[in-house]
């Protein structure tokens, strides 16, 4: 008993409920202390506010499971018959002849006339064919016309309402119902916790759980299985709960492709691209088949820690497994190239799509204006509106990014504007691209006034592009500006005071750079440490500026003074205005000579073979010599060097970058 409740009870603790539960039977069970300490930090993760269900209010039927059997439903042509009249199956969704009727359907008329004799089977019918076609309207007539019937109370009936609610994403009906029935069964439960988990709202299912729990009903293998998509599912770490899915999907009897690919795709929501792959592989050893959704997942993890290796490999596999290059999982695959710095892999993927829909498109101008091909962007996107595909907020989100990021001034605004031609109102996003496109071009008092004029409140991210852009072009009264609007709406982000204080440094006013430093200490606002890193053969070798901690450092650093030996006798000089410390020349340049992208990029020299591409990641925007300096490496050593820092990639070849020195 307790083995088959383990993962049940597990749960139910961690959604906030005592160490001792109550079962059926008056039986109880107690956790021991190492599964207690485990239960109390998932109780943790539970929002205090959540909203519960009043479990006093409900009782749970201890009939047999509501649900439809195969012998309930008639599946031949005539579907109901009364009076004298015959619908058939395919007149179940007929429209009305009748003038302004009360209910839009000609079978229900017909039951309204007393023509028609309402069954069970046939209101589950008319549920059943609403859901498949996601008829919202009909449906809710259908259920409608239930609550005047004799079947207002009718478990099977209530239960195939509710999962049509869910189905259709309307979760607010749905709990409506739920609520007002006056018996519910596991079924219920379990169509409502789907509902939540397929409709991105993991934290009201998992709350759910423990409440079914009370009411003695046992769990089966589709309530654990959304509660395992759940417990992945969480927007951040507070409910991402991996570990539990993982016991959820051990105590899972028969596990199948929905399963495994719900605990894959959990894991792939959250960055954990080496779990999601470990998974893959143990999943092939099951002797099970990988969908289309398996491999959509696992392209994702891989497009999440931009592991092209792994993602060229799982692709590989995909394509010997003789699985189809469907629209959806061509999208997470060309977004995978985009994102680990392929972008010809990617436009490969694109044209190969047999059906390229907006979510392709829109996957596919965002990796050009990630790579800063910004003309590329703007021809894909007029290709698209020819054919033609109506855009969403997104495409132009995407098309104003690639203007930004290419200097393409006259475009942007053009294409702003343009969305007012496709009724689409402009998102703060928009708004920040626009700030950012003015700012980079050095039109710093327009953004300003960009800004003053825009018809909502202008939030962090709005003044955060104009503090980012004062930055860049040394103006400090307005970075000060800027940065104390930041400080006010986002006071906890060190983004912004590492931005002002560097403004501060570049100008030689340490005394204000000590006050930002004071004002982040005493708020408890910590700087991010930069970092950057490579794949090497399936391995991450990650580095931090003057980076000790290596096994190879010294070879590593031999190997960069050589590099930099050979880079100033062909034009390089090393940029010290990046270095902002109160120090002198020639200690500024020694801190410039292992910032961590140069150490990744050495490192990547010594381990890959000759004219092999060198990929590196870096966590914050890349230094402006270390920029320069990639730029003379990529000529001496004859590679060709990408980096992906956190606002675009940079490709280096032959002594220049893909972004024309505009970033």
């Amino acid at each position: 008993m307790v083995m088959q409740w383990a993962p049940t009870i597990l749960l139910l603790s961690s959604l906030g409920f005592q160490h001792t539960v109550g079962l059926n039977g008056g039986q109880r069970l107690s956790f021991q202390k190492t599964t207690t300490q485990i239960m109390n930090n998932l109780y943790n993760a539970i929002p205090r506010g959540a909203i519960r269900l009043r479990v006093s209010r409900f009782r749970a039927c201890a009939t047999t499971p509501a649900t439809l059997t195969d012998s309930e439903v008639s599946e031949g042509d005539c579907c109901a018959s009364g009076c004298g009249i015959v619908v058939q199956d395919k007149d179940l969704l007929r429209k009305s002849k009748t003038h302004n009727s009360p209910t839009g359907l000609h079978v229900l008329d017909l039951i309204d006339r007393g023509s028609l004799e309402p069954d069970r089977t046939l209101y589950n019918k008319l549920l059943r064919k609403c859901t498949q076609f996601g008829m919202v309207k009909e449906g809710k007539a259908v259920h409608f016309h239930i609550i005047r019937s004799e079947f207002s109370d009718d478990l099977v009936i209530l239960n195939s309402v509710l999962n049509m609610y869910a189905k259709f994403g309307a979760l607010d009906d749905a709990r409506k119902l739920f609520g007002e029935m006056p018996c519910k069964d596991v079924v219920s439960w379990t169509a409502l916790i789907a509902g939540y988990s397929q409709n991105d709202r993991a934290e009201d299912a998992l709350i759910l759980f423990p409440q079914m729990l009370q009411l003695g009903l046992q769990p089966n293998q589709f309530t654990l299985s959304s509660l395992l998509k759940a417990s992945g599912a969480g927007p951040d770490d507070k409910f991402g709960l991996m570990d539990e899915a993982l016991l959820i999907f051990d105590e899972l009897e028969s596990k199948n492709e929905v399963s495994w690919n719900a605990l894959i795709a959990g894991h792939a929501r959250k960055g954990q691209g080496e779990h999601a792959l470990s998974l893959f592989r143990e999943m092939q050893r099951e002797d099970l088949r990988p969908t289309h959704f398996t491999y959509s997942s696992v392209f994702g993890a891989c497009a999440s820690t931009g592991s092209l290796e792994q993602g060229k490999w799982v692709h590989a596999h995909m394509t010997k497994s003789g699985v189809k290059l469907v629209a959806f999982v061509g999208n997470t695959l060309l977004d995978m190239y985009s994102k680990s710095g392929s972008i010809e892999d990617a436009t490969k993927v694109f044209d190969r799509l047999g059906k390229r829909d907006l979510v392709s498109w829109n996957s596919m101008l965002k990796g050009y204006a990630r790579h800063g091909l910004g003309k590329e962007t703007l021809q894909r996107f007029e290709e698209m509106l020819r054919i033609p595909i109506q855009p969403n907020d997104v495409t132009f989100l995407c098309v104003l990014s690639a203007c930004s990021h290419a200097g393409l001034l006259d475009e942007g605004h053009y294409y702003f504007e343009l969305m007012k031609k496709y009724m689409i109102e402009p998102h703060v996003a928009h708004y920040v691209t626009i700030v950012d496109l003015l700012g980079r071009a050095g039109l710093l008092d327009r953004a300003l006034k960009f800004i003053s004029e825009m018809p909502i409140e202008p939030t962090a991210a709005v003044w955060k592009a104009l503090l980012g852009a004062c930055r860049m072009h040394k103006n400090m009264d307005l970075g000060a500006y800027a940065a104390e609007r930041v400080f006010e709406l986002d006071p906890y982000d060190s983004g912004p005071h590492v931005l002002l204080s560097n403004i501060y440094a570049s100008a030689g006013r340490w005394d204000d750079v000590m006050k930002v430093r004071k004002m982040m200490k005493e708020s408890g606002v910590k700087k991010q440490p930069a970092c950057s890193w490579v794949e090497i053969e399936n391995t991450i070798h990650l580095f931090v500026s003057n980076d000790d901690a290596h096994l190879q450092r010294d070879e590593i650093r031999r190997k960069w003074e050589e590099i930099s030996g050979k880079i100033k006798e062909i034009g390089y000089v090393p940029d010290t205005s990046h270095v902002l410390l109160f120090v002198d020349e020639r200690e500024k340049e020694e801190k410039l000579q292992y910032h961590s992208e140069k150490l990744a990029l050495a490192f990547a020299l010594l381990k890959t073979p000759p004219g092999s591409t060198i990929r590196i990641k870096k966590n914050i925007r890349v230094c402006g010599d270390c920029h320069s300096a990639i730029k003379f490496a990529s000529k001496v050593v004859d590679r060709e060097i990408i980096v992906r820092d956190t606002n675009r990639f940079h490709c280096f070849r032959d002594g220049s970058c893909s972004c024309g020195d505009y970033w």
